[in-house]
């Protein structure tokens, strides 16, 4: 399988629209929908226009539904149902291989630096 990564982005500010979230991950706009209407951790707020403006937790909670479909190669129901089983645990894994791939970052730009 080849490697997936998602933008290094920090989260700043308090909404972010469908595209800010869509380029945060190098996806299309749909997908970003799709995953709403998949996945019920997903609750973004919507304006008097009906724009979708998406908190840091459904930010976070796109990273945790990515890191499952693209990078470990769930299909959407075993996503579904892992998140089901033990949101917690997979979210603390997701923190874990987050640090451990900066980590690595830091250590490839160290030796670049060598």
């Amino acid at each position: 399988m080849s490697e997936i990564s998602i933008k290094s982005f920090e989260l700043t500010k308090v909404y972010y629209s469908i595209g800010e979230v869509a380029q945060m991950f190098d996806v299309n706009n749909s997908l970003i929908r799709f995953w709403e209407k998949e996945f019920d951790i997903i609750k973004p707020k919507k304006n008097k226009k009906g724009n979708r403006l998406f908190t840091k937790q459904d930010v976070e909670n796109y990273h945790i539904i990515f890191h499952l479909v693209k990078e470990r190669g769930y299909t959407l129901q075993g996503a579904k149902d892992k998140l089901k089983g033990n949101k917690e645990e997979v979210s603390h894994n997701h923190t874990i291989v987050k640090k451990l791939s900066n980590i690595k970052s830091f250590l490839l730009d160290i030796k670049e630096g060598l």
